[in-house]
């Protein structure tokens, strides 16, 4: 089976002059991945969805040693598409840096309190964790586009969610 995904240049040229990088990726996903206008995925069904996941979390800003924690069944990857939540750029802009918060602590907060690694590029939030914490984790960043103040985020987070070092 073939498939193919798009990840913004910049990610593009990180593949392209770290070959160990997409050599990985193939060794824990059994796939071969061919770097071209669109990176095309050869393998078996599932093999070639994970590994698309993967290269598809490494694009959204997730380190690769992030990315790859998608190997395990037990991992997931949700996108939140924040111009379902903002009409404007400029509106996009702001929600995007609340949910990262000033030099990054309330991003840092999330997925300190919900075990989960989030990335914000661009209009997506992306969160890699396990179902159960992504649900939290999610929840808090809806907390803070619907206007939440950050001390009501934290506190809720404080009282639902379990600290744990990734």
């Amino acid at each position: 089976m073939k498939d193919f995904i798009k990840i913004p240049l910049k990610y593009k040229k990180v593949l392209l002059k770290k070959p160990n990088i997409k050599e990985e990726i193939e060794r824990v996903t059994n796939t071969k991945i061919t770097i071209n206008e669109d990176i095309e995925i050869d393998g078996d069904g599932l093999n070639v969805y994970v590994a698309k996941n993967i290269i598809k979390a490494f694009g959204r800003g997730f380190s690769i040693e992030d990315a790859l924690k998608l190997v395990d069944d037990l991992y997931s990857l949700e996108i939140i598409d924040l111009s379902d939540y903002a009409n404007t750029d400029n509106r996009i802009k702001v929600i995007s840096g609340r949910i990262i918060g000033s030099q990054g602590k309330t991003k840092k907060y999330i997925e300190r309190y919900t075990n989960t690694k989030i990335a914000v590029s661009g209009k997506t939030v992306s969160i890699i964790g396990k179902w159960d914490d992504i649900n939290l984790a999610r929840e808090a960043i809806l907390m803070l586009i619907r206007g939440s103040t950050h001390k009501t985020v934290y506190r809720w987070l404080e009282q639902n969610a379990k600290v744990n070092e990734w």
